[in-house]
């Protein structure tokens, strides 16, 4: 990898801000701006110029900043050419498919509607690396704000699609609950046993979970696992379809 991540905590709902930085371009992007402040924060600390900034969706927790940040870098934004919600402030728009170049590196934008229709992703290749914003947690997934089940299910097998060993930035730290509840619909699966014992330690530590891995996902994420016979079984929903199964799982994550 020959870019610098680094990830800071804000706000008070579990959100993680992530700076993405070329050292020999002396570009910085940033996911999101929740917090025009600890966004300031970190690229004070870092050293790090900010010249983009990478909006994922339109909840406020992702865009409260942009315009504060915005004013104060003369940085570009870009943004979700789907549009559900007004965002002020984007220069750029992408959609599904689309692609640009960050410091040399190509950026790949995935559309993945559910949590909030306008919602995309972003993914380096080249780095192996995907911004996942609200659409894929670690051991979980957004919320169905303004999507549906299958809306969903099909968003996240764009993700599934990626290179196992993608790293995930995603960017709520909500694992502890996430793996507690994952427990609960695929309770004989060894290495999510491990993982969530694991999560548990880090956090007793106050140490963060994310980033997290494809394959790690891939393993023990039950979102990402409707096709899978114990889980189906566990449910009684062996003849459903896997948007079916996805469904279930987010409808007793909702109500748990």
């Amino acid at each position: 990898m020959t870019l610098e991540v680094y990830q800071y905590p804000y706000g008070p709902g579990a959100n993680y801000g992530v700076l993405l930085h070329d050292p020999v371009a002396k570009e910085t992007a940033s996911v999101d701006a929740g917090d025009g402040a600890a966004l300031m924060a970190a690229l004070e600390k870092t050293g790090w110029p900010l010249t983009e900034i990478w909006v994922t969706h339109h909840h406020h927790d992702h865009v409260d900043g942009l315009e504060e940040v915005k004013a104060a870098t003369g940085c570009t934004v870009r943004g979700p050419a789907p549009e559900s919600q007004p965002i002020a402030g984007l220069d750029l728009r992408h959609g599904d498919g689309d692609s640009f170049v960050f410091a040399g590196h190509s950026v790949h934008v995935i559309h993945t509607p559910g949590h909030t229709t306008d919602m995309i992703n972003y993914y380096l290749p080249s780095e192996r690396l995907v911004f996942t914003g609200d659409t894929l947690f670690v051991m979980g997934c957004g919320r169905l704000f303004e999507g549906d089940g299958p809306m969903m299910h099909a968003s996240l097998q764009k993700l599934v699609a990626l290179p196992e060993d993608t790293v995930v930035y995603c960017s709520h730290e909500y694992t502890e609950a996430n793996a507690d509840f994952a427990l609960t619909v695929d309770p004989n699966n060894i290495a999510l046993r491990e993982r969530a014992t694991a999560v548990k330690a880090l956090r007793a530590e106050d140490k963060p979970t994310v980033p997290t891995t494809l394959a790690d996902e891939l393993a023990t994420n039950p979102f990402l696992r409707a096709n899978d016979p114990a889980i189906r079984a566990h449910l009684g929903m062996e003849d459903a379809s896997d948007a079916e199964v996805f469904t279930e799982i987010r409808r007793r994550k909702d109500a748990a």
